[in-house]
């Protein structure tokens, strides 16, 4: 599909779409360089719709889109002009899916609109093709990195090379947790801790900026990792359970 004259197309991702009346759909999208918007495709739901093999999660997309009237603010729904394949991984399956869907649950629910996070964007794109069944060790890497990527790209990270409270350097060997009110302390005795070798890695990875280092760096502590970040998500989330961790533990009690 050729792009519209003098409309310079925007990489993007599908987060979620919605039916609009019975040949359209609503997406939000994350695009890289205008952040996550809402965006009208009409007639992308017509059986013969171009659109219908392009608009799938997790799969990039190069969009063209009418402009944002002026004055209009963050809720303006814009239209969707053009869209093509960008290329990428495969489509994810099986439990892959709940990562992805996972992914773009934060993203929509924690990114405000109109606000462009390239490097996050950078990250989704190279997280996607290393998702895989929920408990493999490179799997819960990735998404452990992504999940500090994200919460440093949106300013509800701490320094992690030092106690929050005091500034002071990490000990290594010593075990940390990262509390939401609190940021870096050390642990309590009945919490996962993180040790401060590892915290201190983490933040290296992160302001190098090198996504493989930083999945590298989670994979050392990954069962701490994992119940601490979720439960900073949650904290900024406002919700006890996310929707898509919610339908993968009623998936898993199914499972004989």
């Amino acid at each position: 599909m050729a792009t519209a004259r003098g409309a310079a197309p925007l990489a993007a991702f599908v987060l979620h779409r919605y039916d609009w009346s019975e040949s359209s759909l609503i997406l939000d999208l994350f695009t890289r360089t205008q952040g996550r918007v809402a965006v009208a495709a009409r007639g992308a739901r017509k059986p013969h719709s171009n659109l219908r093999a392009v608009l799938l999660p997790f799969q990039r997309v190069n969009v063209t889109l009418g402009r944002l009237p002026e004055g209009e603010g963050a809720s303006e729904v814009q239209t969707l002009r053009q869209a093509e394949w960008g290329g990428g991984a495969a489509m994810l399956t099986g439990a892959a899916l709940f990562s992805g869907f996972y992914l773009n649950e934060l993203l929509m629910k924690l990114l405000a609109r109109h606000d462009p996070h390239p490097a996050l964007f950078d990250a989704y794109a190279l997280t996607l093709p290393l998702l895989g069944p929920g408990e493999d060790a490179r799997t819960q890497s990735a998404l452990r990195a992504f999940e500090l990527t994200l919460l440093q790209e949106i300013g509800l990270l701490p320094d992690l090379s030092v106690a929050t409270q005091t500034q002071q350097p990490l000990a290594a060997q010593a075990g940390y947790a990262l509390r939401p009110e609190a940021g870096v302390v050390e642990a309590r005795g009945d919490e996962s801790a993180v040790s401060g070798a590892t915290l201190v890695g983490l933040q290296a990875a992160l302001e190098h900026g090198s996504l493989e280092a930083l999945q590298q760096a989670c994979a050392g502590a990954l069962p701490a990792l994992k119940v601490q970040l979720r439960a900073l998500l949650h904290y900024h989330l406002g919700s006890a359970t996310l929707r898509t961790r919610q339908v993968m533990l009623d998936v898993q009690n199914l499972a004989p």
